[in-house]
């Protein structure tokens, strides 16, 4: 076997990891061609959208090698669900993200047991700031989306009037004429 032969099988066997997940309830991890195969996106995107802060490793192996897990792969979803669903850029898609991640935490401070009765209304009320922002961020897209259909209906008007305003040319009698050749 050639050293390339034997170094396509090492990085094969490092981008998953053998097996169901462990038997003491260890989650399974995937290197990062893996990742990006089942996330359906670029190698090159995953370290991307990590050097963003968008996404951040699960793990890594003792050499460095990045380790994803289903969760990462969930929130790579997000951001590719945000980007053509809603058709953000990755700096808004960032700020909804962390939205999105306070909005866990508050979550489980919530269910704390420890939490007072007042610290659950301020993470309440923080709760909804916080999706009151995104509502807006989602709205401003939505109001752009409009603006760009309202002027494309007026070029589709505009074009229709003119084509009405172009003369069909006038038949010829096919009888009347000899074709030259």
């Amino acid at each position: 076997m050639s050293a390339r032969a034997r170094h396509a099988g090492a990085v094969r066997q490092a981008d998953v990891e053998p097996g169901a997940p462990a038997g003491d309830g260890e989650e399974q991890l995937v290197g990062i061609g893996a990742a990006a195969e089942k996330a359906g996106v670029s190698q090159r995107a995953l370290r991307y959208y990590q050097e963003l802060g968008l996404l951040t490793p699960c793990g890594s192996t003792p050499g460095g090698l990045r380790r994803y897990s289903e969760d990462d792969l969930a929130r790579v979803a997000r951001i590719r669900q945000l980007q053509v669903l809603l058709g953000l850029n990755l700096d808004e898609i960032a700020i909804v993200l962390r939205g999105e991640d306070r909005m866990a935490e508050i979550r489980l401070a919530y269910h704390d047991e420890e939490t007072s009765c007042a610290e659950r209304r301020a993470l309440v009320r923080e709760s909804l700031a916080l999706q009151q922002d995104l509502r807006a961020t989602v709205e401003a897209k939505r109001q752009g989306i409009e603006g760009f259909l309202t002027d494309l209906d007026a070029r589709i008007t505009r074009t229709r009037a003119f084509l009405d305003q172009i003369k069909e040319p006038a038949a010829t009698p096919a009888s009347g004429r000899a074709r030259k050749r």
